[in-house]
């Protein structure tokens, strides 16, 4: 498979951590490694080229601040500029509770709008709002039934009529419905359109006139690359673009292209669609997205992980897994939290460093999801005794709860040798020193 811009990136301030000396042809060097990476990723050539005699200019033309090396110099330049060329400051729609903002969300067919709506209402809601769905898609057969598919999991209430033709009806009548339950957010999804087709591009500037939106929302996919730019100035001349939903951003290549190319059209883009589920879903902060990128890690964008996915761990049990003092049905209950929050290998990228590792270790991650069904199977065919001492497993035991649980005896020890990998890397004191650290740091 082919690297995405964060391994290429990755990759490029691997070789310049590797080298002995940073010097004029190091950085030259590495310069040329972010262009390729940037030009894969679609962005486009001349923005590419600005921003390589940016990053030369203030690295080779202005020492280093006091107490910084070159390399470390050099880094937190591309990453200044990565950062303004995408935008500084994240997009923030002004919420006043009660009162019913209706939020517009236009885009060409395939470009998940109508999984967005959702994606967006639920964001909303993990946020204490109460937020609904209107389903103003007329034209395509089955649309309400998709949007009550995806909300439904969520108890998100969605307002629709699979036999009306009229999409300004019913979305007029979907506004009111939810205005009169005192709802936060009203998130209205239109029938996809092209830019092309004056037909369904003059029933957005309907839409848009008669409905007089909070705000209007622009669905773009971004695997468009470059075409993501001249397609949003196309939506903005018809109803005034207020932000952007940038989907596909799980491992499209043209990512960067499209982050650029809207971003020099002067739109905003809020969020970022990172994957098929509902809660794959997160707002952009360009700041943070290109720390991710180039591996120095989000903490607070993974603390509002861990708070989403409501992991709670008392001090008690803080304490006894820094010291290794877990059962197997503890470490595979965490695991099992942890994955809730999303993809391990996902996860990495928040954590300083994370992104830098093998990529032996991304792999074996990848394979964690399939792994934890056949541990929670083996942990389900264990007696008390086994979970709580896994040291009593002999080979009789390990027969006995592999026929159980329906798997073979090699995954029942690598089960055990996991638990033992985790005691040891745990009961060392790199490991909680570094614990103790974050824990006694008020922003972590």
């Amino acid at each position: 498979m082919e690297k995405g811009l964060s391994a290429k990136l990755r990759d490029a301030i691997k070789r310049l951590l590797r080298r002995p000396i940073v010097d004029e042809a190091a950085v030259a060097e590495f310069v040329k490694d972010i262009q390729k990476a940037l030009i894969v990723a679609d962005v486009d050539v001349k923005l590419v080229l600005d921003l390589s005699n940016r990053i030369r200019e203030r690295v080779l033309k202005k020492p280093p601040p006091p107490g910084v090396s070159l390399r470390d110099h050099v880094i937190y330049v591309v990453y200044e500029e990565l950062t303004n060329l995408l935008g500084k400051d994240r997009y923030r729609i002004s919420i006043s509770p009660g009162r019913g903002h209706v939020l517009l969300l236009v885009g060409i067919q395939g470009s998940g709008k109508t999984v967005s709506a959702v994606k967006l209402a639920r964001w909303f809601s993990k946020r204490g709002l109460r937020a609904g769905v209107v389903c103003a898609d007329t034209y395509r057969p089955g649309a309400y039934q998709q949007l009550v598919q995806y909300a439904k999991p969520y108890h998100i209430e969605v307002y629709g009529d699979p036999t009306a033709s009229d999409a300004l009806r019913v979305a007029k009548e979907g506004v009111e419905f939810f205005r009169k339950r005192k709802y936060d957010i009203i998130v209205v999804d239109t029938a996809g359109r092209h830019k092309k087709e004056d037909a369904l591009m003059q029933e957005m500037r309907l839409l848009y006139k008669k409905l007089d939106p909070d705000c209007v929302g622009l669905v773009i996919s971004a695997d468009m690359g470059q075409q993501a730019g001249p397609l949003a100035a196309a939506f903005h001349q018809i109803a005034p673009v207020g932000f952007i939903i940038l989907t596909k951003m799980d491992g499209t290549a043209k990512g960067g292209g499209a982050l650029s190319a809207i971003a020099a059209t002067g739109a905003r883009v809020a969020f970022l669609g990172t994957g098929e589920k509902v809660d794959d879903f997160e707002e952009f902060v360009p700041s943070r997205f290109v720390a991710r990128l180039l591996g120095l890690g989000d903490l607070e964008g993974l603390l509002e992980r861990v708070k989403q996915a409501q992991l709670q761990v008392t001090s008690r049990e803080a304490r006894r897994m820094l010291r290794g003092k877990i059962t197997l049905e503890e470490l595979v209950s965490r695991l099992e939290q942890v994955r809730r929050m999303g993809p391990l290998t996902k996860l990495l990228s928040y954590l300083p460093g994370g992104m830098m590792l093998p990529d032996e270790v991304f792999k074996e991650l990848d394979k964690l999801d399939e792994k934890l069904k056949r541990w929670r199977a083996i942990l389900n065919s264990m007696t008390r005794e086994e979970k709580e001492n896994p040291r009593i497993l002999n080979a009789s035991r390990i027969r006995r709860i592999a026929r159980g649980a329906g798997v073979s005896e090699r995954d029942v020890r690598e089960l055990v040798q996991s638990y033992r990998a985790f005691q040891k890397m745990m009961k060392s004191g790199v490991w909680r020193r570094l614990m103790r650290t974050r824990m006694r740091t008020p922003s972590i």
